[in-house]
């Protein structure tokens, strides 16, 4: 895939179709963005979305849709306001329409359990089990169970990210859940958000194709890749915090694994969910 005059090109492996939007405003400040939002759609289809956010007088749109099969719609040129963010508000900065590329994944968001082994969306759709996932939201403090993504759209997110960083020297990939998280919770923690991000913001990217690069870190260190990350005194979220919380970024001794969580050390030493914690090579 390539950009050009600000719209995604299909190529020989990916096909975008091109629905205009009549929800958009006049052109982002400084022609192009500089900043990417991750949303889930909390609706029943891609398709469906799309004609949701396609629909006059909806007052809500975004730039991109991508299904669950790997469809990709795009409804707004990465140069014109999409109406995905709202209010919303990061690091000093509001009003983040003027300034972000809006990517919507087909999604049902959070889900219910049905009490039969299978789970329910908002809209009374029954969910099979192997489409859900138990985790804790960011922002939130008890696990809950949430939609998973498909595989490929994960991949073309990424995949879109890069495109997108590489034409307009992108700043920041955000989830809506960051920019406004008082009213959102999307894309939610099926999303691999954080790992994601740090993959695509790393100052020292490996060429295409490449290992991600080696941080030169001692071996047995770990990075911190999720925005706070609880460290406990045992592994599982039944055990309590036994310090503040790590932040993105930080640098961890690991210690020892143990069913998905890692024992860690920065001045305390817990444990943490491995899913969170970037490792070396040596570790």
């Amino acid at each position: 895939m390539d950009i050009k005059q600000h719209k995604l090109i299909s190529d020989s492996e990916h096909n975008v179709e091109w629905e205009p939007s009549p929800n958009k405003g006049a052109k982002l400040d400084g022609g192009k963005p500089d900043t990417i939002v991750i949303h889930y759609t909390a609706g029943a289809s891609a398709s469906s979305s799309v004609k949701t956010l396609c629909r006059k007088g909806a007052k809500a749109s975004a730039h991109l849709v991508i299904g669950r099969q790997g469809e990709i719609f795009q409804l707004v040129p990465f140069d014109t306001i999409a109406w995905h963010a709202g209010r919303s508000s990061y690091k000093g900065r509001t009003g983040f329409n003027k300034y972000s590329v809006g990517i919507e994944l087909d999604n049902a968001g959070q889900l219910t359990p049905n009490g039969s082994g299978g789970f329910l969306t908002w809209f009374n759709r029954t969910i099979p089990p192997e489409e859900a996932v138990q985790a804790v939201h960011r922002n939130q403090r008890q696990p809950s169970w949430w939609h998973a993504f498909t595989d490929v759209q994960i991949e073309l997110t990424e995949v879109i990210c890069q495109l997108l960083i590489d034409k307009y020297e992108i700043e920041m990939v955000l989830g809506h859940e960051e920019i406004a998280p008082r009213r959102k919770v999307d894309p939610g923690p099926a999303f691999p958000l954080d790992k994601i991000r740090t993959r695509l913001m790393a100052d020292d990217r490996s060429e295409e194709g490449a290992e991600a690069p080696d941080r030169r870190l001692p071996a047995g260190s770990g990075i911190v890749t999720a925005n706070k990350l609880n460290i406990r005194s045992g592994p599982g979220i039944s055990n309590q915090p036994v310090a503040r919380p790590l932040v993105s970024g930080e640098i961890v001794t690991v210690l020892r694994e143990l069913d998905g969580w890692v024992e860690v050390e920065r001045k305390t030493r817990g444990w943490v969910k491995a899913d969170f914690i970037e490792r070396t090579r040596n570790s």
